[in-house]
């Protein structure tokens, strides 16, 4: 098949076209590399959002590739909202892309109506990125944009349009299969993240204090993701048992660097208020680290995993996090099986090859 991935979150597309790659098929990425992180991607689409000649000539070369995202046998966009236009905008070429190519797909892979309204009114988990139990989570700023943005708004209204036009709707996380499959339920499917398997042994192997724990933040998000109570939660270990404890904090680096810090560790910490990891936990755990984060039983048993459980699991508070790092430090002769576990739940589940094969299934249904 011919196959273009239009946009990126978190190295997706650009991972999952390794593997589509790999079994045979022809795949071009665009994205603009998702800012500093600079992702690998087949034409870039990176401009200066801050400049206004920036900004037109973002579309003059938008305009300019439209002829060349066309003929293709799968199209996939990473979300409704994948080029930097307004919505009313978009209709034109998200239309565009449907008239001239076979079919059309666009990834439940982050924040568009149906995740927001969802989140807000259906109550499906037991925590999440707009409740914790029965307490609201709107007073948070990024919880405040989520619904300026995609509620009662032109954005949420093409975002609807293109769910309900579109010939499928791949869910990388049980979270968004649950939400997406209640109101698209014909047209959503679960389909783990791809991650390039390379390491048969833990990169940095536990033998012995300090333990270095991996947290990368993200400023604008760390309220919405929970980073901020897991590092205030990381630096009273430091504090609590500073010979045990090594903080190692990615700001804002590019993709290359932040990899580079994560693999120096043993542990890493991501996504509080998730029940399952995502990419860059994946991306860790398969270099044999510990994750400290979104391990719920929903998340084996949606891959119907009945033997690894390599992920420790925290509540979204303080306390949960605090212990959780403690237990570590108190039992780190546990970390090296944890390690190994990881690495296995990796390769077992988010084969990047395998999980090709599940899309190209997907495509070929829709």
């Amino acid at each position: 098949m011919k196959i273009l991935l239009i946009g990126e979150y978190s190295n997706l597309h650009a991972t999952l076209a390794k593997g589509l790659r790999a079994i045979g098929h022809s795949v071009t990425v665009i994205s603009d590399g998702t800012r500093w992180r600079n992702y690998q991607r087949d034409i870039d689409l990176s401009f200066n959002p801050d400049s206004r000649l920036g900004k037109l000539k973002y579309i003059a070369r938008l305009l300019s590739l439209l002829p060349k995202m066309r003929g293709y046998d799968v199209v996939q966009l990473i979300n409704p909202d994948c080029f930097a236009l307004k919505a009313e905008r978009q209709y034109y070429i998200f239309n565009y892309l449907m008239r001239h190519n076979a079919k059309v797909f666009v990834g439940a892979f982050g924040t568009d109506w149906c995740w927001v309204y969802s989140g807000l009114h259906d109550h499906l988990f037991r925590y999440g990125d707009y409740y914790i139990g029965n307490r609201q989570r709107l007073s948070e700023p990024s919880v405040k944009k989520d619904i300026s943005e995609w509620i009662d708004t032109p954005k949420g209204e093409y975002s609807k349009y293109v769910h309900g036009h579109c010939h499928g709707i791949p869910a990388c996380l049980y979270e968004y299969y649950e939400c997406y499959s209640r109101y698209f339920a014909g047209k959503t499917r679960f389909l783990p993240l791809p991650i390039v398997p390379q390491h048969h042994a833990p990169i940095t192997p536990f033998e012995g204090f300090p333990i270095r724990f991996f947290i990368g933040i993200d400023t604008r998000r760390s309220q919405y993701k929970g980073t901020d109570i897991m590092y205030e939660a990381l630096k009273d270990i430091k504090r609590d048992y500073p010979q045990q404890c090594e903080i190692v904090k990615a700001e804002h680096v590019p993709f290359n660097q932040y990899v580079e810090m994560m693999d120096s560790c043993h542990c890493v910490l991501d996504q509080l208020y998730s029940y399952t990891p995502a990419m860059n936990a994946l991306q860790a755990m398969e270099k044999g680290l510990v994750n400290i984060g979104g391990g719920e039983p929903e998340n084996y048993e949606i891959l119907d995993e009945k033997q690894l459980k390599p992920i420790v699991n925290v509540e979204p508070t303080y306390d949960s996090v605090y212990q959780a790092l403690k237990q570590i430090i108190l039992h780190p002769e546990q970390l090296p099986a944890l390690q190994q576990q990881s690495i296995e739940y990796v390769k077992r589940h988010h084969d990047y090859i395998s999980v090709a094969r599940l899309y190209v299934d997907f495509y070929n249904a829709g």
